[in-house]
């Protein structure tokens, strides 16, 4: 599985590459801006990320602005809904206002709301590559990406 982890935060983007690391290649963004660039790159190649991460906040473009960015280049290249990439939006955010409104948002896209890190584990689960949890993972390499700053 190919993963896309979009978190300004080097916390987190720690915590979500370790947990998400197992289950397949990950590579990593700081802004919506660099995972939108990472995600048309990755179509381009033809090699499209399974499940993309993308916090709410993150400097220049936030993760609400870069998950319609991502679902229109989906619309744009006529990619059927069942293909489109799954994406699970991340916040640090805790004050019951913020939450609400990342929620209701979430939800509004057709997402799943995943409240805390053993439902992360459970929605993500489904996706391992490894059929059954005796089973170790492969190592897995990291990749930052830069986008815009690096073209190959």
């Amino acid at each position: 599985m190919r993963i896309l982890i979009a978190e300004d935060d080097f916390a987190s983007r720690k915590m979500i590459l370790k947990v998400l690391s197992v289950y397949g290649e990950c590579d990593v963004t700081v802004d919506g801006m660099e995972a939108i660039d990472a995600f048309m790159m990755a179509l381009e190649e033809e090699n499209p990320y399974d499940l993309i991460c993308l916090d709410v906040m993150m400097p220049i473009m936030d993760g609400y602005q870069a998950l319609v960015g991502i679902r229109n280049l989906e619309k744009e290249r006529n990619i059927p809904e069942e293909k489109t990439a799954k994406i699970i939006m991340t916040t640090a955010l805790n004050e019951e206002k913020n939450v609400k409104m990342a929620k209701q948002n979430v939800i509004m896209a057709g997402m799943a709301y995943v409240p805390t890190l053993s439902a992360f584990y459970q929605y993500t689960a489904p996706y391992a590559q490894f059929p059954n949890a005796s089973q170790s993972p492969p190592h897995t390499p990291l990749r930052y990406i830069f986008p815009r700053q690096i073209r190959l």
